[in-house]
């Protein structure tokens, strides 16, 4: 028998934790099945769809967080470039573009393995980790669909930081 083999028994299903963390914010959300939640955020630029998955198997709660933001096919090249581009900056977590529907998402995932229970707060990080960065960079990917910017150009305008007040 493999250590993979070992199965504990859980007190809680990790997606009920996330289900109370998203009536406690008040937040609009399906829950699809025992293992599904999915969440609508409003962000600062678009409002942000969030899934979150229970993967038995692998003793892991999935995160797919995906924006307003449909990539034309001329443009996918491109998005694909910078995609590149800003998961070298990532720590956690990496956005990846579905290229059959064109649609742009943060993925991230936490590893409960050998029963580990879900806190709230761990749920919280994870979505606040998937929120806060696809705010950052959301503009570059604006920049690169509508306004046609290479990807390079576009993620130097979007983390342009201004200092100070006018």
């Amino acid at each position: 028998m493999s250590l993979m083999e070992l199965r504990v028994e859980r007190e809680n299903n990790p997606v009920d934790v996330v289900e109370r963390l998203a009536s406690l914010h008040e937040w609009a959300f399906d829950r699809a099945g025992d293992d599904e939640i999915a969440i609508s955020v409003k962000g600062r630029w678009t409002d942000y769809h969030v899934s979150f998955t229970w993967m038995d198997d692998i003793e892991a709660l999935h995160l797919a967080c995906a924006f307003d933001l449909k990539v034309p096919e001329p443009r996918r090249a491109e998005v694909l470039g910078l995609i590149a581009l800003v998961n070298e900056q990532l720590w956690v977590g990496h956005f990846d573009m579905w290229v059959k529907d064109g649609i742009i998402m943060f993925r991230h995932a936490l590893l409960l393995a050998g029963g580990v229970e879900v806190a709230g707060r761990q749920c919280e990080a994870l979505l606040d980790a998937a929120l806060d960065t696809s705010e950052r960079y959301f503009q570059a990917f604006q920049f690169v669909v509508w306004a046609g910017k290479p990807a390079r150009e576009a993620l130097d305008a979007a983390m342009f930081e201004t200092s100070g007040e006018a």
